[in-house]
């Protein structure tokens, strides 16, 4: 093991206009993205890694080919930590948020299913979990759905088997509150009582306004209230959280520990939801959930749920995984085979690493080098 080294880094961008009506409080999403790493070693073994985007998609794999890859070629991939050390330092007047870090997120990534390869592990097992039947819950719901289609969605997600579903408030930019009350309603009456129910505002408010909206629909038994306020108002969550008693998640716009750090120390989350392939890969996100852990907090990880169902099934305090609707097309054709959620579950593949191969087919045809 101490003679593997990387041979090589093979970076593919695989994206898709998105076909559907999605918009959130915020922004309308037009293309989903996912940027897929290769990386190679001398010993035979592969691992893969991905990061998702809606934007930005060629700035990332860019990164990885001219800024990244020539750094880490004869590295051993076990050295995660200290790879790790040495690219913060290296990328740290560009890098310590945003779209490098998305792209060392999808290397870290793979050299940790490396890890599980090498010694014939699922990453669940190699952190510490005993348990690959992970809790997930679905999510959609946009605001830019009338009425009717956000009901159906919900029914939809309910007859699927998920025991927890999420929607979007925020209608019309945020400016009908009285509106997104009437629509989170509509859901809980379609839903019944006994469904984990989540709301997510895509930072629309100020903290006024969100407490507001949180007291016009607490009655509805709301699971958690997510991004009421922009993700980097950080007095501002500290304000919901203290005037609401529904609790508070955010996290998946934080890149690195200290920008958790400091959502902890201000009181700031009761639900972490750092994104992997954000944050830095498995070797920071395992740094986050300590910090989740050590402020007695849940984790709950944004979106991209095949990356990180290992984390989820490995950390005590890990919750559920987000299935997002809206990825569907994209894992279908990235993925070969990759394991669907059955009645609110996803189970981990007994294969070491990641468990999940790509589907080279797809993207050796339609993704760009």
């Amino acid at each position: 093991m101490q003679d593997v080294k990387i041979t090589d880094v093979n970076v593919k961008l695989c994206e898709t206009a998105v076909k559907g009506n999605f918009a959130d409080s915020t922004r309308n999403v037009e293309t989903i993205g996912f940027v897929v790493v290769d990386v190679a070693t001398n010993a035979g073994y592969h691992g893969i890694g991905v990061t998702y985007h809606e934007v930005g998609g060629e700035a990332i794999r860019e990164f990885i080919k001219y800024a990244i890859k020539p750094q880490i070629i004869g590295r051993n991939p076990l050295e995660t930590e200290a790879i790790y050390n040495e690219f913060f330092n290296y990328m740290r007047g560009v890098g310590r948020k945003g779209l490098a870090f998305c792209a060392y997120s999808a290397v870290d990534i793979a050299l940790w299913d490396i890890k599980g390869k090498m010694l014939g592990l699922p990453l669940y097992r190699l952190l510490g979990g005993n348990d690959p039947k992970v809790p997930v819950y679905a999510s959609g719901g946009w605001t830019s759905y009338s009425l009717e289609e956000l009901v159906a969605e919900a029914k939809s997600m309910v007859n699927q088997g998920y025991e927890k579903i999420k929607l979007k408030v925020g209608v019309q930019g945020g400016k009908n509150l009285l509106e997104d009350a009437r629509r989170v309603a509509a859901v809980r009456e379609a839903i019944g009582p006994n469904i984990g129910f989540m709301l997510d505002a895509n930072n629309v408010w100020q903290a006024g306004e969100a407490v507001k909206f949180a007291n016009m629909v607490r009655e509805y038994d709301i699971e958690f209230f997510e991004e009421p306020v922009f993700a980097d108002d950080i007095p501002g969550l500290a304000e919901f959280k203290q005037r609401t008693d529904i609790p508070l998640a955010t996290g998946e716009h934080e890149y690195t520990r200290f920008g958790v750090r400091d959502l902890l120390m201000h009181h700031a989350a009761d639900i972490i939801q750092c994104d992997a392939t954000r944050v830095g890969g498995y070797t920071e996100m395992i740094r986050v959930i300590s910090l989740t852990q050590a402020f007695n907090k849940g984790f709950a990880p944004h979106g991209m749920e095949h990356m990180h169902m290992h984390l989820v099934a490995a950390a005590s305090n890990g919750l559920y995984l987000e299935k997002l609707f809206m990825f569907n097309e994209m894992v279908n054709n990235v993925y070969l085979g990759a394991p669907q959620p059955q009645n609110g579950y996803i189970t981990i593949p007994d294969k070491p690493g990641l468990g999940i191969e790509l589907n080279w087919d797809y993207i050796n045809e339609y993704g760009k080098n």
